[in-house]
């Protein structure tokens, strides 16, 4: 059976963002899916000593330490799919560390004489957020382009995403943007 990685980034009790998740998962069939709760995880930034072990660990070329699991499970997924509220212009800083300790150069992506190779095996990478104000095509909007290059980086083929906005303005019916967004996010996972 094909693995889905679900990487939940989903901060808040009764998150927006974890119910459009939550519909995606609804309706896609044939994965198994392998749910990451960021906030479970003991993730650090790569600064000091932390960052130190770990470029000795390349240096020896020893990629099999555990610190390195969160890179071989995207790698080996065969789709990813990130959930995460839109935050100061992009997403929590948590995920932001998450990328960082998957970022390894001989796991996620490759380094050759022409540049680098994304080496992750999944067609698809899929973002899943919700937004308080409304940023469809604003260049303030700073997530989607950097998870989309991401995407290229990693190797994934399809980059895609759904976003309900209006979450937080007064008067704007936010509980339909928010179904019409599930609704997508249904027809995506079936699509898979």
């Amino acid at each position: 059976m094909k693995k889905a990685l679900f990487i939940d980034c989903c901060l808040r009790k009764g998150s927006n963002t974890k119910k459009l998740a939550e519909e995606f998962f609804k309706e896609l069939k044939d994965y198994e899916v392998e749910a990451l709760v960021l906030e479970n995880e003991n993730l650090k930034p790569l600064v000091g000593e932390f960052f130190e072990s770990r470029q000795e660990l390349l240096e020896k070329d020893d990629r099999t330490h555990p610190r390195f699991r969160y890179a071989y499970q995207i790698k080996d997924a065969d789709l990813v799919v990130i959930a995460a509220p839109f935050w100061d212009l992009s997403f929590p800083a948590l995920l932001k560390i998450y990328i960082e300790n998957i970022s390894v150069d001989g796991i996620t992506f490759g380094s050759t004489e022409d540049g680098l190779v994304g080496l992750c095996k999944a067609n698809n990478l899929i973002y899943l957020t919700t937004r308080g104000g409304f940023y469809k095509d604003d260049p303030m909007e700073q997530a989607i382009p950097h998870l989309n290059a991401l995407s290229k980086f990693f190797g994934f083929k399809n980059f895609k995403y759904i976003a309900a906005d209006g979450m937080n303005v007064q008067g704007f019916d936010s509980k339909k943007s928010l179904e019409d967004a599930m609704a997508q996010a249904r027809d995506l996972a079936k699509s898979l």
